[in-house]
């Protein structure tokens, strides 16, 4: 079944209801790695119930409608599908426990062509159960690998944020354990080929791989320290590229250029293989 472009661009979808406390916000973080330094309270009031602060970058793992290109009517090739881009506006803090909804809507589809895929363009928000006020805009970019040539519109295709061809002004690095994935996929995202190694090995890994959104996550982390002496809440945007994956285990180095005021570029490498894994990154902060 191919792609109808008209039927799955118009595809409804219910709000997804969720409700969280305050374990699930300190959860999240311990899956980004946060509380390896007890001593460390930039990262204590992340993981610890008195005075919780919950990481902005949450607002990616709440209320979410699940793998919904997996139901047959889309007529997607679902197991070819890539995570290729995220972003993340912050309109205000997420309280550390509450109720929220998550609408969720198809932007574009765009064709690129038989055998080079497509592009899935989408938004969701999460906002507020009980007053409607919106919390963060997600938007999201995925490749369809196996669906190119289905007669949609050829473009406008985004273009991604330049990066600086200077060196960094700064860096930071993060390492996570080699339970990471392990952890992390109690957040919701249960796909196996981040737990179990013959899933991995058939989707042509080492081993299993972690979450992207984990380390989008940590991305979230690397720049509250760099841009922001550690105040994740003064994170206002984080837009970023896949571009390789990461295994559990492995050392992430985030490096920025400050761009303008409250404006900054990054990207996030494996130094130990030599890899970009998120590039093209655009972040925005309360200076």
């Amino acid at each position: 079944m191919a792609i109808d472009y008209a039927r799955l661009k118009a595809r409804h979808f219910p709000d997804v209801e969720q409700a969280y406390g305050w374990k699930d916000t300190v959860l999240y973080a311990l899956g980004l790695g946060l509380g390896q330094d007890p001593l460390d309270r930039r990262q204590l009031r992340h993981v610890y119930e008195d005075g919780l602060v919950a990481l902005p970058t949450m607002g990616v793992v709440l209320a979410t409608p699940g793998f919904w290109v997996k139901e047959p009517d889309t007529g997607v090739d679902w197991p070819k599908v890539l995570h290729g881009e995220q972003g993340l506006t912050i309109h205000r803090p997420l309280p550390p426990e509450g109720r929220v909804i998550g609408r969720l809507r198809i932007d574009d589809i765009i064709d690129k062509g038989p055998g080079r895929g497509a592009l899935l363009y989408s938004t969701r928000e999460v906002r507020d159960a009980a007053t409607g006020e919106l919390f963060c805009s997600l938007t999201s970019t995925s490749f369809l690998r196996g669906d190119g040539g289905f007669g949609g519109p050829a473009g406008p295709v985004r273009q991604p944020h330049p990066m600086p061809d200077t060196p960094p002004e700064a860096e930071f690095d993060w390492t996570l354990g080699p339970h990471a994935a392990l952890l992390y996929r109690l957040n919701g995202d249960t796909n196996p080929v981040h737990a179990d190694p013959e899933v991995a090995a058939q989707a042509g890994f080492r081993q299993p791989i972690l979450h992207g959104l984990a380390s989008y996550g940590v991305a979230g982390w690397a720049l509250a320290n760099l841009l922001c002496e550690g105040q994740a809440e003064r994170l206002r945007r984080i837009d970023l590229r896949f571009t390789a994956p990461v295994y559990p285990g492995e050392t992430l180095r985030t490096e920025v250029w400050r761009t303008s005021p409250g404006r900054a570029a990054f990207r996030m490498r494996v130094p130990a293989r030599d890899v970009t894994v998120l590039n093209n990154g655009l972040a925005e902060y309360a200076a």
